[in-house]
């Protein structure tokens, strides 16, 4: 049996839980807005054609803010194309994902899909194949109250209140050769500069986020943040990452540290920005918006590859990339998550992509059920317990040597205490494929009281690691009662069992 000491102190905090952590992604690629979130005619179809199915898993899921209409999509997207009446919206070939877009989900639907979700929108505009003035006139036709052209336009579309859009990323990937409009870096730092400068003369209130490197293996991965920020540093308020992870040739040990890889690439982000704002001599700090990560599997010869369908007849929204998770990705994404909120002084923003069907914690079935995977139960679960502060978490914990990260710990965890309700939540992974792990944690400065919450995912009896939820069986892996949780004085005990993710939370009183 592996084991693990952690501490935290009551006065040693990180920050407060930042709710837009728990972000999703919808982009118009294969089935995730038509048949995922958007399927008239289907016996869960509401009046406007949204799955309700959908929409009570999503609320479920705890998603707070989701990133819209893209991804590479948005690099070739005209944003008029999704307003005004269905039945004169064009058809367009969309070059991204090699589909044809027929524009029947457009702005305003996802705005009113929003609304019924319960979710804050974060607005994607076009930097690839447009620019300044399709930037400024979006802005204008969304959150304008009225009196002039687009806003007017809006108004005669159905809305005559103003959309309130505050959050808007400046492109996707631009740094990137497979996206529409690659641009380097001094080249879309001054674009970004500039349209982020026309949006804010249209509403000073918005909050922009500029597009870092795609992921951490880029070349130009470091001086492409440095020279987006030194062009856009005064004008924005993010930067984004993006990163997605998968097992490699049977490497289990790498790819449950996956979470290691993305500790680092924040960190190394985060110095980069801090170094702009030195030379710059800038007050404000630029912080992370983590707004594409999840697991990802599909390779460039499967049948729902981009790159298979790629060599096919254009079709409209196809299965494209409709991973099926295991319990190993539900752990990987738990300790994910885990990052996210052990950098949550910086990181402000994330958005697992993608929120149905693509990649996604929700599959649904055209004119069928919609069900949860594995990896929908850490993110729900810790969307719903993290609240109040982001604890300073120490691990003591034996290690497993990784060929791609080195050594990683045992035992991955974050925790939080909420001083309004008195509850704290530990969420916890055990990476050992064999061995359960003994984990004591001392909570400084803190009286344990009842546990109130005790679950944990893990391998089903009689199955393995690669175990799926499935249309047949839904609910095959989920969470299960954690027994043996000992909470006296300051110290709390558990054992986790091997390749599992766990979530405690119980009562706790300040000493």
């Amino acid at each position: 049996m592996s084991r693990a000491r952690i501490s935290i102190d009551r006065d040693f905090t990180i920050s407060e839980v930042p709710r837009r952590l728990f972000g999703s992604f919808v982009e118009h690629m294969g089935r995730c807005v038509y048949t995922g979130i958007y399927e008239p005619g289907h016996p869960e179809a509401d009046e406007q054609g949204f799955r309700k199915d959908v929409l009570a898993l999503t609320q479920e899921l705890g998603a707070t803010v989701i990133r819209y209409p893209g991804g590479n999509f948005v690099s070739g997207y005209n944003w008029e194309d999704g307003i005004g009446p269905v039945a004169d919206r064009p058809r367009r070939l969309d070059g991204a994902w090699h589909t044809v877009e027929n524009n029947a989900f457009g702005l305003h639907e996802f705005v009113d899909w929003s609304k019924k979700a319960g979710t804050e929108i974060m607005e994607a505009i076009n930097l690839g194949t447009r620019g300044v003035e399709a930037a400024r006139e979006i802005v204008e036709y969304a959150n304008h109250p009225g009196g002039t052209y687009w806003s007017d336009l809006r108004a005669k579309n159905g809305h005559k209140e103003p959309f309130d859009i505050k959050l808007w990323c400046l492109g996707n990937e631009m740094d990137g050769p497979w996206q529409i409009g690659h641009k380097t870096a001094h080249e879309y730092g001054r674009l970004a500069q500039e349209a982020a400068k026309a949006m804010r003369l249209v509403d000073p209130t918005l909050e922009l986020v500029a597009c870092g490197s795609s992921n951490s293996g880029m070349p130009t991965f470091g001086e492409w943040e440095r020279t987006v920020l030194t062009h856009t540093y005064e004008e924005v308020d993010y930067l984004s990452l993006h990163a997605y992870y998968q097992e490699q040739e049977g490497d289990a040990e790498s790819f449950l540290a996956s979470a290691v890889d993305m500790d680092h690439f924040i960190e190394a982000v985060v110095a980069t920005a801090d170094a702009v704002r030195a030379k710059g001599r800038h007050k404000k700090h630029i912080n992370l918006s983590f707004d594409e990560w999840n697991v990802w599997y599909s390779r460039p010869g499967d049948p729902d590859s981009p790159e298979y369908l790629a060599t096919q007849p254009w079709q409209q929204h196809p299965r494209v990339i409709e991973d099926k998770y295991n319990v190993t990705d539900a752990v990987v994404v738990g300790t994910l998550l885990n990052s996210l909120l052990r950098h949550s002084d910086r990181v402000k923003i994330a958005n697992q992509a993608q929120l149905v069907n693509v990649i996604a914690p929700i599959l649904a079935e055209p004119n069928g059920p919609a069900w949860r995977q594995t990896i929908f139960h850490p993110f729900a679960l810790m969307a719903s317990l993290a609240k109040g502060q982001v604890m300073r978490t120490e691990i003591l914990s034996d290690t497993v040597e990784t060929s791609r990260f080195g050594a990683a710990d045992l035992v991955d965890a974050s925790i939080t205490w909420d001083e309004e309700s008195g509850k704290m939540a530990l969420f916890l992974a055990n990476r050992g494929l064999e061995e359960a792990a003994q984990v004591q944690v001392r909570l400084g400065g803190f009286d344990a009281g009842e546990v109130t919450k005790a679950q944990v995912l893990h391998v089903p009896s009689g199955l393995d690691r690669f175990a799926k939820n499935t249309l047949k069986l839904p609910n095959q892996v989920g969470m299960r009662p954690l027994d043996g949780v000992a909470a006296v004085g300051d110290q709390l005990t558990l054992t986790l069992p091997a390749l599992s993710w766990a979530v405690v939370e119980l009562s706790v009183a300040k000493k």
